[in-house]
Protein backbone atom coordinates (compact mmCIF):
# COMPACT_ATOMS: atom_id res chain seq x y z
CA UNK A 1 0.00 0.00 0.00
CA UNK A 2 1.55 3.26 -0.79
CA UNK A 3 0.72 6.14 0.73
CA UNK A 4 -0.09 9.84 -0.31
CA UNK A 5 0.97 12.75 0.79
CA UNK A 6 -1.20 15.84 0.20
CA UNK A 7 0.40 19.51 0.76
CA UNK A 8 -1.51 22.68 2.00
CA UNK A 9 -0.28 25.96 0.87
CA UNK A 10 -1.27 29.30 2.80
CA UNK A 11 -2.90 31.59 0.61
CA UNK A 12 -2.64 35.03 1.44
CA UNK A 13 -5.96 37.23 1.65
CA UNK A 14 -5.69 38.30 -1.79
CA UNK A 15 -5.80 35.03 -3.18
CA UNK A 16 -9.02 33.73 -1.37
CA UNK A 17 -10.51 37.27 -1.84
CA UNK A 18 -10.91 38.26 1.71
CA UNK A 19 -11.32 41.60 2.92
CA UNK A 20 -7.43 43.07 3.81
CA UNK A 21 -9.78 45.54 6.34
CA UNK A 22 -10.81 42.01 8.59
CA UNK A 23 -8.88 41.88 11.55
CA UNK A 24 -9.18 38.75 13.26
CA UNK A 25 -7.60 40.05 16.56
CA UNK A 26 -10.11 42.68 16.74
CA UNK A 27 -12.99 39.93 15.93
CA UNK A 28 -11.79 37.80 18.71
CA UNK A 29 -11.36 40.48 21.46
CA UNK A 30 -14.78 41.85 20.77
CA UNK A 31 -16.34 37.85 20.49
CA UNK A 32 -17.73 38.79 16.67
CA UNK A 33 -19.69 41.67 17.83
CA UNK A 34 -20.14 45.26 17.11
CA UNK A 35 -20.13 47.88 19.27
CA UNK A 36 -23.67 48.38 19.32
CA UNK A 37 -24.29 45.58 20.96
CA UNK A 38 -23.82 46.68 24.54
CA UNK A 39 -27.65 45.60 25.14
CA UNK A 40 -28.46 43.48 27.86
CA UNK A 41 -29.14 39.90 26.31
CA UNK A 42 -30.83 36.83 27.49
CA UNK A 43 -30.01 33.47 26.11
CA UNK A 44 -32.70 32.09 23.74
CA UNK A 45 -32.84 27.94 22.73
CA UNK A 46 -34.99 26.64 20.36
CA UNK A 47 -34.66 22.90 18.80
CA UNK A 48 -34.51 23.04 14.61
CA UNK A 49 -33.87 19.96 12.59
CA UNK A 50 -30.39 19.03 11.92
CA UNK A 51 -30.48 19.39 8.35
CA UNK A 52 -31.98 22.99 8.70
CA UNK A 53 -28.93 23.40 11.10
CA UNK A 54 -26.21 22.54 8.28
CA UNK A 55 -27.80 24.85 5.91
CA UNK A 56 -28.14 27.41 8.04
CA UNK A 57 -24.49 26.93 9.20
CA UNK A 58 -23.26 26.61 5.44
CA UNK A 59 -24.68 29.65 4.35
CA UNK A 60 -23.95 31.53 7.40
CA UNK A 61 -20.14 30.82 6.75
CA UNK A 62 -20.47 31.74 3.06
CA UNK A 63 -21.59 34.89 4.20
CA UNK A 64 -19.05 35.60 6.53
CA UNK A 65 -22.28 36.49 8.93
CA UNK A 66 -23.12 34.84 12.35
CA UNK A 67 -25.93 32.72 12.96
CA UNK A 68 -27.00 34.73 15.91
CA UNK A 69 -26.94 37.79 13.66
CA UNK A 70 -29.43 35.93 11.30
CA UNK A 71 -31.93 34.81 14.06
CA UNK A 72 -31.40 38.31 15.54
CA UNK A 73 -32.38 40.10 12.17
CA UNK A 74 -35.60 37.19 10.95
CA UNK A 75 -37.14 38.30 14.47
CA UNK A 76 -36.42 42.00 14.17
CA UNK A 77 -38.37 41.50 10.91
CA UNK A 78 -41.31 39.36 12.19
CA UNK A 79 -41.42 40.94 15.76
CA UNK A 80 -41.01 44.83 15.06
CA UNK A 81 -41.30 47.28 18.12
CA UNK A 82 -44.02 48.90 19.06
CA UNK A 83 -44.63 51.89 18.02
CA UNK A 84 -45.19 54.81 20.71
CA UNK A 85 -47.80 57.29 19.75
Amino acid sequence: MTTKKIRFANKTKAEVGESTEFSIDNWVSTGGTEARDNAPTIRFTIDIPTELHTRMKAQCATRRVKMKEVVQSLLEKEFPPASTV
